[in-house]
């Protein structure tokens, strides 16, 4: 019998809660899933502080610990190109065959709708809380954000000193006259 394989595409600036509970919830659905790490080749900015190897280090982690299995996902950290007619296409040759994408963000469902895919909106959770946008400026404000993330995710960005680093970045730069 041939596996189910599923999608699914995001930031991951950070992995909180509300990312794991879709992963948790789709891999009840299907076999497989493929985890897209989005604009891979962003970092050390204030919309994308961390890099495509921290966020892979956060997910895989996160997911770790709450013992689901490794043999059921694949983190494939994706590029950005700047043609959104040939992106579907673009994670195509990045990552292994799959049936069924899950995204609630309207352009991603757009561009793999017209490659005659399969997409699903999974429900997304307590939105307003479970941001990164929301979870990044917790941080710069230093109010809580612990309980927004996974513990592994609140340790692996307290290592890397990744609360200064949003903060640093989210300063407006002096132009000096």
């Amino acid at each position: 019998m041939k596996k189910s394989r599923g999608i699914i595409v995001g930031r991951f600036q950070p992995v909180h809660n509300g990312h794991i509970q879709i992963i948790r919830n789709v891999l009840e659905e299907i076999d497989e899933l493929i985890i897209a790490i989005g604009s891979a080749q962003l970092s050390h900015t204030p919309k994308n502080p961390f890099t495509a190897g921290e966020r892979v280090t956060m997910v895989k982690e996160a997911l770790n610990e709450i013992n689901i299995n490794p043999n059921s996902y694949y983190i494939i950290p994706i590029p950005d190109i700047s043609n959104h007619s040939l992106w579907a296409s673009h994670v195509k040759t990045l990552t292994p065959s799959f049936n069924k994408v899950y995204s609630g963000n309207p352009l991603v469902q757009r561009l793999f709708i017209e490659n005659n895919y399969e997409v699903t909106t999974p429900p997304l959770y307590n939105r307003t809380e479970y941001s990164g946008r929301e979870i990044r400026n917790k941080m710069i404000n230093d109010e809580k954000w612990d309980i927004l993330v996974p513990n592994t995710t609140y340790k692996f960005i307290r290592e890397i000193d990744g609360i200064n680093r949003i903060k640093d970045l989210s300063q407006k730069e002096i132009n000096e006259l």
